[in-house]
């Protein structure tokens, strides 16, 4: 006879169970996740760090969780202050090119980027398909060009549901190609978009400073390029002109529903709030911002009270170099032990999965009840990573406390990650009201769990 897997009802005790059930109904039924995107995304506008906007959300959102009642602090942190200049490129020499003429590039400069002249800079275009092939070119042939690293998103894989997979395989050319190059005295350095739709959408990103100019040009200016190269010498004049500002000072949204039995056994579930400027930070990361706040504002409408400590975090600074959780980290390092485990979702706004979870397998065990409260809509996945999955956490996970980040859909999250098309119309409510859900049951769960995960 086959025994039947314990249910939720039966695994979890039985108030937990009835205000879990009661937490993910009042959150597929509420639109305070959406209300909220809305005003940071249309209202506010493009979050990137070091700028009002960033600064503006800070405070909108610390105002929003301490008008629900949960002690807020802005705490500090050093960020950088990069801004966007002028970005033009067209291929002025190649073969068979018709007198007088020349072909725009669509591209966009790379966070880090450093500037051309004010003019710009005219060069022959080398094009390679990955460090192995740079490197055996060697100085003689890269220095005093342009090389574009035409490293191709894999597609397929990410339409297979394993989009992370194929950004993590795409992405290092992007964050660290410049800095390669420019040790083989490379004029500038470009990388084909890290994306998998092509609508001549060009895809911008963190970039490691590397004292070159840095872009990433659309997959279609990619092949562009690549297919001319075949046919003999390509000159482009390249004109990128960002500034790197003065380090400003910004900050963390940090806010806590104190605990009624254990306040010093703290829950974080997060967000960052920072975005890039091309578009308004929808997607990225926005929604992971409101799907935390509204697991707060879930509890505190249905009146439960968490008996350890529920944190909020608003991060800032998870694009450009992740000062915001280092800030963190060092201020709260010697809480880490009462840590009881830390959420972050960004990876979009899509149907939720489950959970990636970097935890210890009597963790996972003690999980599983939890993940069966999310089965009515689909959210019932668990599994284990072998990394922390949230940027932001990770200086945590590296500590030894359980982390955990929002699966979603991925598989048209890379259309827009990174680009002007990342807008609010491109989350759809009712899967956002899903991941708030589906935060909200994870989140309180671990707070009133009759004990702390197993490490």
């Amino acid at each position: 006879m086959t025994q039947q897997p314990t249910s939720a009802k039966d695994a979890l005790a039985p108030q937990l169970f009835e205000e879990l059930s009661a937490i993910k109904s009042a959150a597929l039924a509420d639109d305070y996740a959406y209300r909220q995107l809305a005003h940071l995304t249309e209202n506010i506008g493009p979050r990137q760090t070091g700028s009002a906007q960033a600064d503006a959300a800070a405070d909108y959102v610390a105002g929003e969780l301490r008008s629900m009642g949960l002690d807020v602090h802005l705490e500090e942190v050093k960020v950088p202050h990069w801004v966007r200049g002028t970005e033009t490129a067209q291929l002025v020499e190649y073969a068979g090119q018709a007198p007088g003429t020349a072909q725009k590039i669509v591209l966009t400069a790379l966070g880090g980027s450093t500037s051309t002249p004010a003019d710009g800079i005219t060069a022959e275009v080398v094009v390679v398909n990955n460090f192995d092939e740079l490197k055996a070119l060697g100085r003689d042939k890269i220095a005093g060009k342009i090389v574009l690293f035409n490293e191709i998103f894999d597609k397929q894989k990410a339409a297979a549901g394993m989009a992370m997979m194929s950004y993590g395989e795409s992405v290092p050319y992007r964050a660290v190609g410049a800095k390669v190059a420019a040790d083989l005295g490379a004029a500038a350095a470009l990388v084909r978009s890290v994306g998998s739709a092509d609508y001549r959408l060009p895809h911008t990103g963190f970039s490691v400073p590397a004292g070159i100019p840095a872009g990433a040009v659309t997959a279609e200016d990619a092949d562009l390029i690549a297919h001319l190269a075949v046919q003999g010498p390509v000159r482009m004049h390249l004109t990128l002109t960002p500034q790197k500002l003065p380090d400003v000072i910004s900050h963390n949204v940090v806010a806590d529903l104190k605990g009624s039995e254990h306040p010093e056994q703290i829950v974080v579930i997060s967000g960052h709030l920072d975005s890039w400027d091309l578009g308004t930070g929808a997607i990225d990361d926005g929604a992971g911002v409101v799907v935390a706040t509204e697991a707060a504002e879930v509890l505190q409408k249905l009146h439960l009270h968490p008996k350890r400590t529920l944190r909020v975090i608003a991060w800032m600074d998870e694009e450009t170099g992740g000062s915001g959780s280092q800030a963190y980290a060092k201020a709260h390092a010697s809480e880490f032990a009462q840590h009881v485990a830390a959420i972050e979702s960004d990876s979009g706004a899509a149907h939720p999965l489950g959970f990636d979870a970097k935890v210890s397998k009597p963790a996972a065990d003690a999980l599983r009840p939890v993940m069966q409260v999310l089965q009515s809509f689909g959210a019932s996945a668990l599994r284990d990573s072998a990394y922390a999955p949230g940027a932001d956490i990770t200086a945590m996970s590296e500590a030894g406390v359980p982390a955990l980040g929002l699966m979603q859909d991925g598989r048209t999250y890379f259309y827009y990650h990174h680009t002007a098309a990342d807008t609010l119309d491109k989350v759809v409510p009712a899967e956002l009201r899903e991941n708030a859900a589906a935060m909200a049951v994870m989140a309180y769960a671990l707070t009133n769990m009759k004990d702390p995960l197993p490490r």
